[in-house]
């Protein structure tokens, strides 16, 4: 694998170093089909299962501001949180993100991440999309709430010597979050340790997605049960990265989406139990 350089850092103790465990959510992708269907016994059932925090993606931005405060009713009523959303570039330009604020702020959520930067084909599309960050960052502060960005495949895909995830690192502020899918960082062959130590205090929650090599396994593994480097690689988002909770995320598997989901986290509890 190729990737960025190591470097230290010096930061506050993590919970690991604390002898406490961070909170494990789920990204409701992973329970989509459930979640169409019915919204309310999916969050309940997610609860049951021993998760601790959600993170909504696109469809929440949808919402009335009235059904977001049924939904965090629903939620406070389940002890889980919501501290992140998943959107389109729309939701972090202009009156896009002032719909965003008002929803997240109901929902109790602190960052807005990016999950789709839209078009881009160059890098002048790509500084592009760092002002946007740039700008939403600015605004989210003295709201103590951040913008985030989430990677693909594409964002650790180098192509004619450019590769979109390390510039937009340098071309955002610190407080902007990486928020880092792993599994698509595996596939393209990045390393995924390097990027963590490469970009200390900014990897505030990452996507725990595992991947495999070969055409069977894919992202159709469970978590802890493809080719990632977890128990390390945990360890450096907390250690190094500023990890704030995790979230588990499944793009199918040979199991129902909400068995899925509840296997991934007995994996997880296996490789760090809750303190």
């Amino acid at each position: 694998m190729s990737g960025a350089a190591v470097i230290g850092s010096a930061l506050p103790a993590s919970a690991l170093e604390r002898g406490k465990s961070l909170p494990v959510g789920l990204e409701l992708y992973s329970v989509r089909d459930e979640l169409a269907k019915d919204l309310i016994g999916t969050v309940r059932a997610v609860a049951k299962m021993g998760y601790e925090v959600v993170e909504f993606y696109s469809p929440y931005y949808q919402w009335t501001p009235e059904y977001a405060r049924d939904v965090r009713k629903l939620l406070d009523e389940v002890n889980l949180k919501c501290l992140s959303t998943h959107n389109g570039r729309n939701a972090l330009e202009a009156d896009g993100l002032k719909k965003s604020i008002e929803l997240n702020q109901i929902l109790g959520s602190k960052t807005i991440v990016m999950a789709s930067a839209g078009k881009t084909q160059n890098r002048d599309d790509w500084k592009r999309v760092a002002d946007i960050l740039s700008s939403a960052s600015e605004t989210l502060k003295p709201l103590k709430m951040r913008a985030g960005y989430h990677n693909h495949q594409l964002e650790f895909t180098e192509k004619e010597g450019f590769r979109p995830m390390p510039f937009l690192a340098a071309n955002t502020p610190k407080d902007v979050t990486l928020q880092f899918d792993v599994g698509t960082c595996m596939e393209v062959g990045y390393d995924p340790l390097a990027w963590i130590k490469a970009n200390p205090g900014r990897i505030r929650s990452l996507h725990l997605k595992d991947w495999g090599a070969g055409a069977a396994r894919g992202y159709k593994v469970l978590f802890n049960e493809g080719d990632t480097p977890w128990k390390d690689l945990l360890d450096a988002a907390e250690r190094v990265g500023g990890a704030e909770y995790f979230l588990i995320e499944q793009e199918g598997s040979r199991f129902s989406s909400l068995e899925t989901a509840e296997k991934c986290l007995a994996n997880f509890r296996k490789l760090r139990p809750k303190a």
